[in-house]
């Protein structure tokens, strides 16, 4: 046996930290609250970072949340001097390339919070000025985020235009503007036809000050509304959204947050929109996944929290749609026995043992789970099923090198207690999912989790997951 215990132990570290990574924000889960997600995570990020560091960086080209990603990257410029040169060039890349993909306001909020720790030195403002000088639009960054821009522009001592600067810090002695957005926003103080030029959040204001009626107000600003703008407001206000623009998670959300009679009335063209994201994230593998069967979970715990409401349900829904687009023949098996995926809603206990049975009696090629992984009806049951087959069952298991039936479980919840999410069996490899539109790389990332394949093999995944991440050579 090549593998030492130290390597099998830094390989179950690095996978329990790219599940917490990929499925914990922080927020109330249905068995946990804030506070445990929070410090439970906290520990995480802080002991990869002081044993893995390599890895930890590694991980923003893995498909980590957005808020961890922030973390990563916060952390590896708060201790950007305990690495030599070459790993900091290299930890640079990855940060720039990752925070490129980051929501604007996250990475302002990310750069605040730097200013608050009072960290600057040279890599991180290099970090500020590079991303500043790609942004597409500064001049709608200025206005949109006017008091972030201020904050980052005076931490990182950012040179400005002349017109940037009055605009920032001396907006009220200028006479009018040569950029037009800047010009749209001075007028917008005393000139209500220019509200509707600017961006929805910064309009918002200035109608709340010119005394709109919100009606009016939501009807003339529409066109400039962001998609998802569109969708808050879809419920609470006369706004059109275009489904067939939405992610497939965030679709799979929307969906569930309507009202059954609506979603009967709706079944056509809800349907036609999942199906859409479906075969939009699918691409070129629709279709050459076999003989797939899923066991969904949509028992009371699915419900999620105040925080993350429905999320998990969601998840489960959208790969549903997906799986459906991969394979060839899609059996789904929700845990309520329910069999209308567009009317589901959490309730009632979780059979996973049960449905596991039922799917495993399909003659799958693949059989995926999707649970926060409470077996509880009855409790351990589960686990016992897919030990017996793994052992004595599976056609495949006497045969070299694997098993007939590939067999995964994705869980869209961080389990704080654990520091990972929760798993079913030893057998069975597990991976925390956020996005549905990440599932055939987590299923990827699953098979390191079993155990069979070492370190050595995780790491040069990792390389490999980075270099296509940066667009370089592995």
């Amino acid at each position: 046996m090549s593998e030492t215990f130290a390597d099998l132990v830094a390989c179950e570290d690095v996978l329990m930290f790219v599940n917490a990574a990929i499925t914990s924000t922080g927020q109330r889960e249905f068995h946990h609250d804030a506070g445990e997600q929070r410090l439970s995570l906290d520990f995480l990020h802080e002991y990869m970072l002081e044993n893995y560091r390599e890895v930890y960086a590694a991980a923003l080209a893995l498909d980590v949340n957005d808020h961890n990603a922030a973390i990563i990257v916060r952390n590896l410029l708060v201790r950007a001097g305990e690495v030599g040169v070459e790993r900091r060039r290299r930890e640079g890349l990855l940060i720039a390339r990752r925070l490129e993909t980051l929501p604007p306001q996250r990475v302002y909020r990310l750069f605040r919070e730097l200013r608050r720790l009072g960290v600057n030195n040279r890599r991180t403002r290099a970090v500020i000025r590079d991303w500043m000088a790609a942004r597409r639009d500064p001049a709608f960054d200025f206005v949109k985020y006017r008091g972030a821009v201020k904050d980052v522009v005076r931490h990182a001592h950012l040179r400005l235009g002349d017109e940037q600067h009055d605009f920032l810090f001396t907006p009220h002695r200028v006479k009018s503007f040569r950029t037009p957005i800047f010009e749209q926003w001075r007028r917008a103080h005393y000139e209500q036809a220019a509200i509707y030029e600017l961006p929805y959040t910064v309009a918002e204001g200035f109608a709340a000050k010119h005394g709109i009626a919100r009606e009016v107000f939501l009807e003339r600003i529409e066109p400039k509304m962001t998609r998802l703008e569109r969708l808050r407001l879809h419920k609470s206000a006369d706004v059109q959204v275009d489904l067939g623009e939405m992610p497939l998670t965030r679709l799979a959300s929307y969906v569930l947050s309507l009202p059954l009679d609506e979603r009967a009335e709706r079944r056509a063209e809800l349907s036609r929109a999942l199906r859409t994201a479906a075969r939009r994230v699918a691409g070129a593998a629709r279709g050459s996944w076999g003989r797939v069967t899923a066991v969904l979970d949509d028992s009371y715990s699915s419900l999620g929290s105040g925080q993350k409401r429905r999320r998990p349900l969601a998840v489960a829904l959208a790969a549903h749609y997906l799986l459906e687009a991969l394979a060839r023949e899609f059996t789904p098996l929700w845990t309520s026995g329910r069999t209308d995926e567009l009317l589901l809603y959490p309730s009632g206990p979780t059979p996973l043992g049960l449905r596991i049975i039922d799917a495993l009696g399909t003659g799958p090629e693949r059989l995926l789970i999707v649970s926060d992984g409470w077996d509880n009806a009855p409790p351990g049951l589960a686990a016992d099923v897919l030990r017996v087959w793994r052992t004595r069952l599976d056609p495949g298991h006497r045969r070299a090198p694997g098993h007939r039936v590939l067999i995964v479980h994705l869980n869209p919840v961080y389990d704080a207690g654990d520091f990972d999410v929760r798993r079913l069996a030893p057998g069975v490899p597990t991976a925390g999912v956020r996005d549905a539109e990440n599932l055939p790389t987590l299923v990827e990332l699953a098979r390191f989790a079993e155990g069979r394949v070492g370190l050595d093999k995780l790491q040069a995944h990792l390389d490999d997951r980075a270099a296509r991440f940066l667009g370089v050579p592995a």
